[in-house]
């Protein structure tokens, strides 16, 4: 019987007891609260709180003016989304400019980075602050000194394809066949953030990893294939995330060019433009914020499978 009393003490599971904070720990845990408290208040008072507000507002007719009385709705707003054939000719739009504007936006910094991080470029560290100058330069500036150089008339692209032959250069920002090669263009302009990430990824790649490839007779193309290029993968990523988020959320330039008028025949009328007017020019802020989610159910659902397929394509030096 006592044997048996001691076989169930012992298999009884042991429960660590929990160990009380010093006084130095629980001082040291309450300043870090104070530290990062401004970035958890900015965080609910400027993107929680506004997303829940939106989301309200779906289910609602609230609008800028309110002239009717505030009531509920119900799924009237959605309803009203899927039967919008202006809403889905926008989405497709921004598909359409994001299917050329996100490679050329995540491989052209790659590329220079490449170029910049090459051990026969001398002054690279000049070109990474002329290329860096752009990204800090204010973003309507830049988009009014891009229109002025892809005037069809004065603008000094086209006076450059008029001097080495073209007889008839594109008139890029009110063409429909090259306005999203112009606004890719302007795009860029501003690559120096991804420039700066892709060169801090390269100089992180240990040297060790391009003798071994030399050793086993790999070239330029096999170090650039078997090491570089897995090894830059988490940075490849990064930026595809961000490039994801950006595309879809582009307007700007569209807005500063043509006004947001969706010119030339309606290439420029993005999503993000769209949800702009119904919340600012239409007033109806249910249905901009029902368009709103709309964007943001769309860039969760593309992000989350860029992240469910990255374990195929990314690798990270600390895993087997």
């Amino acid at each position: 019987m006592q044997v048996a009393q001691q076989h169930a003490r012992a298999a009884r599971p042991v429960v660590a007891k929990r160990r009380r904070m010093s006084p130095l720990a629980r001082r040291e845990a309450a300043w870090a609260i104070v530290f990062i408290s401004p970035w958890i208040i900015g965080f609910f008072v400027f993107t929680l709180l506004p997303m829940v507000t939106t989301f309200v507002f779906t289910f609602t007719n609230v609008t800028l003016t309110q002239e009717q009385p505030l009531r509920f709705v119900g799924l009237n707003n959605y309803v009203t989304l899927l039967n919008d054939p202006q809403a889905w000719e926008s989405l497709g739009v921004t598909l359409k400019f994001a299917a050329l504007a996100l490679p050329v936006g995540v491989l052209t910094p790659f590329v220079v980075a490449l170029l910049l991080n090459s051990a026969y470029l001398r002054g690279s560290s000049v070109f990474r602050i002329l290329f860096f100058i752009p990204y800090v330069v204010p973003f309507v500036a830049g988009v009014l000194i891009w229109q002025s150089m892809l005037n069809p008339e004065s603008g000094w692209i086209n006076q450059f394809l008029s001097t080495i032959g073209v007889a008839d250069p594109p008139d890029w920002l009110q063409d429909p066949r090259w306005i999203y090669p112009g606004l890719v263009f302007i795009g860029i302009w501003g690559i120096g953030g991804a420039i700066i990430v892709y060169l801090a990824g390269l100089r992180g790649i240990p040297t060790e990893l391009y003798d071994a490839a030399k050793i086993d007779g790999a070239g330029w193309w096999g170090s650039l294939r078997n090491v570089t290029m897995p090894m830059l993968s988490p940075v490849f990523l990064y930026t595809l995330v961000l490039g994801i988020v950006d595309v879809l959320q582009y307007f700007l330039v569209p807005l500063v060019i043509n006004q947001g008028t969706g010119e030339p025949g309606g290439t420029t009328n993005f999503l993000n433009l769209y949800i702009y007017q119904n919340f600012f020019t239409y007033q109806n802020m249910y249905y901009g914020a029902t368009l709103a989610w709309l964007l943001f159910g769309i860039t969760l659902v593309i992000t989350l499978v860029v992240f469910g397929t990255a374990r195929r394509w990314v690798y990270y030096a600390g895993e087997r």
